[in-house]
């Protein structure tokens, strides 16, 4: 009989390790998951710092590790890490190249990309009336009529040249019906 006991108590101590064994792998994902959610705050904080090539790297390493999650969201901001990167990395030796990349992009359909590099002309030069008309165009296209019709008065009062370039730009097709471009385009004149 005391054979049988020890039998039983044998089989309990196995049954006792195998649970413990089934729990540590639990507490090292939990870990693990855990790991990669404070690795993937800490790239979220470098990319709202600026550091896109710091939180890029972070975030590659997320998207090859990370729980599936996790690892999905980590790529959503590789590629917005990537995009900024690549606007930091431009440098144009004149505001001019800054405006035909603009435009390409523009023509691209890259809208949001286009009005940054407007807006950043414009930053450095509030003057640059190819900017304002550039605004204008991408306004047009966009559906934006009030900002179309601010950035055009914009660049015509700062080069009148622009209401003749206008008349017949197709870009501002869009705005044809509107009363208030016809008669920015073609004034009375007293």
């Amino acid at each position: 009989m005391q054979d049988t006991r020890h039998g039983a108590g044998a089989r309990r101590t196995i049954r006792a390790t195998s649970e413990k064994v089934k729990h540590e792998p639990d507490k090292a994902a939990d870990k693990a998951q855990l790991q990669a959610v404070e690795h993937f705050q800490g790239a979220v904080q470098l990319m709202q710092e600026g550091k896109y090539e710091k939180a890029r790297v972070a975030f590659e390493k997320l998207s090859a590790s990370a729980p599936l999650a996790l690892a999905d969201r980590s790529r959503v901001y590789l590629a917005a890490c990537q995009r900024h990167a690549s606007h930091a990395a431009l440098a144009f030796a004149t505001p001019g190249e800054q405006y035909d990349y603009a435009i390409s992009l523009l023509n691209t359909g890259d809208y949001e990309d286009a009005r940054d590099q407007l807006e950043g002309i414009l930053k450095k030069n509030p003057s640059a009336d190819y900017a304002h008309y550039g605004l204008a165009i991408l306004d047009s296209m966009t559906g934006q009529a009030e900002e179309c019709l601010e950035h055009l008065t914009t660049a015509i009062q700062l080069n009148p040249k622009n209401r003749i370039q206008a008349r017949t730009d197709s870009d501002f097709q869009d705005m044809a019906d509107d009363p208030r471009f016809t008669e920015l385009l073609y004034p009375e004149t007293p």
